[in-house]
């Protein structure tokens, strides 16, 4: 995973209403129940499928740390996907996404201008169009540099040019080196 899909995950993550299960147990029985079988869990986790059933039954409680990782991860990402659904539903509709990034910033400018990439720390409300495509693109599996591309247009639309306000001359502003990058919706 790249730094914008990390973000857009951690900001899904967010969202819940609910907290997912706390104990191994139900954890694996919330897994059991997504993928249906011991063998699909075990596969998503790395394990035996004799090792799922054990964590099941109680038999076994304190998986390894990476294992106990992984069993966080399958659940995080399965927990709540209607209400998930709902929030990007409204931020790509209505409400938009704030992004906050420190990164270094680079475009390119008319001669005569510096258009040397500094960092910046920056936030931004980008509008529904932007969510929109960010979600759209993470859907069909885009590349992390395709995601960094639609905030750059964002970040150039709405920050540099203050939507053809200003700064008309900047284009390809570009995203690189990101310190850390948070998204809200």
């Amino acid at each position: 995973m790249g730094e914008i899909e990390d973000a857009l995950e951690r900001a899904d993550r967010e969202s819940f209403t609910r907290e997912p299960p706390k104990t191994l147990q139900g954890r694996i029985n919330f897994l059991m129940k997504q993928l249906k079988s011991a063998k699909a869990v075990a596969a998503e986790l790395g394990i035996t499928a004799d090792s799922v059933n054990r964590y099941r039954r109680g038999a076994r409680k304190n998986p390894p740390k990476d294992i106990t990782a992984k069993i966080d991860a399958a659940v995080r990402s399965r927990w709540q996907p209607q209400v998930r659904k709902r929030r990007r539903k409204q931020a790509a509709a209505s409400t938009g996404i704030t992004v906050e990034t420190r990164a270094r910033f680079g475009y390119t400018a008319p001669i005569g201008t510096t258009d040397d990439g500094r960092f910046r720390r920056l936030t931004v409300h980008l509008p529904p169009a932007y969510a929109q495509r960010l979600f759209d693109a993470r859907d069909t599996g885009a590349s992390d540099q395709q995601l960094r591309d639609i905030i750059a247009e964002g970040f150039k639309d709405v920050y540099f040019q203050d939507r053809g306000a200003r700064a008309m001359g900047i284009s390809d502003v570009a995203i690189n080196d990101i310190d850390y990058l948070d998204l809200d919706y």
